[in-house]
C-alpha cells in the first residue's frame, strides 16, 4: 500500500514537472546556468587561450575537412618542415592544398623542395591550434623546423569566443610553443611575431600586437626556440601597410608572402642546419 503510494506521488511529481517544462519552456532548466558555462570561450575569468578547442568560427573552407587532410598528409608522410598558424600561413599554399591562396607560387620555391607541410587554418585562435596539436596533426612527425605564427585572431571578440589581452595571447603561444617541442623534442621552433595589421599606425591593433611581440621575444629561454620578428620588413617608411603588399592589411599578397619567405630564409637557413655536438 505505501509502496503504490510511494509510486503514485513520483508519477504526480514527474507528470507537473514534465507540464511545468512544456508551459514555460526550457528556460526553466537554464534560468540558474551563467552565460559562461554554456561556452567556456566567453569566460573572462580564465585565460581562454588556454582552452583547447576544435572549430570556433565559419571561413573560406571546411574547417573539419582540413583537419582531416593533415591527418591523412601526416599519416602518409614525414616533413623536414611545418608551418602552424591561422589563415594567414593558411593562404601560403603547400600541402594540404587549400582551396584557396594567395602564395603558392613563393611556397613552391621556397618551402616544397624542403618537404614542408602547412599546418594553417583560416580564423584559428591559439585554442584552436593547442587542440589540433591535441588530436593527432603533429602524431609521429620529427621536423627539423617548426615555423609558428599565430594570435591575430585572438584579438578579435565574436558570439563564440571573447578577445585576449595582450598578456593572455603571450601565455597561449608560449603553451603552443611548448606543445610542439614536448610532441617533437628535436624540431627546432622558429616563432614569428603576430605580422602588423591595419592600414596606419595606431589602427589594427597594432599597439597590442607591439606589446605581444615584446612578450614574445622573452620567451627565447627555451634554447630550441628562435623568435623573429618580420613585422618591420611588411611596413612602408610612415608605418603604413600597401595594399600590394597586404590587400585588406592583414593578408599578405603573393608580394607579401615573398617578403615572408626572403626575410626568413637567412634564420631559416641556419636552423635548418644540423645540430653540432
Amino acid at each position: 500500500m505505501v509502496r503504490r503510494l510511494i509510486e503514485s506521488t513520483g508519477w504526480i511529481f514527474i507528470c507537473w514537472g514534465l507540464a511545468a517544462i512544456s508551459l514555460f519552456g526550457t528556460s526553466l532548466l537554464h534560468a540558474e546556468v551563467p552565460a559562461t558555462a554554456a561556452n567556456p570561450q566567453l569566460n573572462p575569468s580564465v585565460n581562454t587561450a588556454l582552452l583547447a578547442t576544435p572549430k570556433l568560427e565559419n571561413d573560406f573552407y571546411d574547417w573539419y575537412q582540413r583537419h582531416e587532410d593533415v591527418l591523412k598528409e601526416v599519416a602518409s608522410r614525414k616533413a623536414d618542415l611545418v608551418f602552424i598558424g591561422d589563415s594567414i600561413t593558411h593562404l601560403f599554399g603547400g600541402l594540404p592544398t587549400p582551396n584557396r591562396n594567395k602564395g603558392q607560387i613563393v611556397w613552391d620555391e621556397f618551402y616544397t623542395p624542403r618537404n614542408a607541410l602547412n599546418l594553417g587554418f583560416g580564423f584559428d585562435r591559439i585554442q584552436n591550434v593547442l587542440w589540433r596539436l591535441d588530436n593527432g596533426e603533429l602524431a609521429g612527425q620529427t621536423p627539423r623546423v617548426a615555423v609558428i605564427l599565430i594570435g591575430t585572431n585572438n584579438l578579435y571578440r565574436s558570439a563564440n569566443a571573447r578577445n585576449n589581452s595582450p598578456t593572455e595571447i603571450v601565455e597561449g603561444i608560449a603553451a603552443v610553443c611548448d606543445k610542439v617541442h614536448q610532441i617533437t623534442p628535436q624540431t627546432r621552433v622558429l616563432l614569428l611575431g603576430v605580422f602588423p595589421r591595419g592600414p596606419k599606425p595606431g589602427e589594427g591593433h597594432r599597439a597590442s600586437i607591439s606589446q605581444i611581440n615584446q612578450g614574445l621575444e622573452k620567451l627565447t629561454h627555451r634554447p630550441w626556440l628562435t623568435f623573429l620578428d618580420l613585422g618591420p620588413h611588411f611596413l612602408e617608411s610612415d608605418g603604413t601597410i600597401s595594399k600590394e603588399v597586404m590587400g585588406d592589411a592583414l593578408h599578405p599578397s603573393t608580394k607579401g608572402y615573398r617578403i615572408w619567405a626572403e626575410k626568413m630564409e637567412p634564420v631559416l637557413q641556419k636552423l635548418w642546419e644540423p645540430v653540432v655536438k
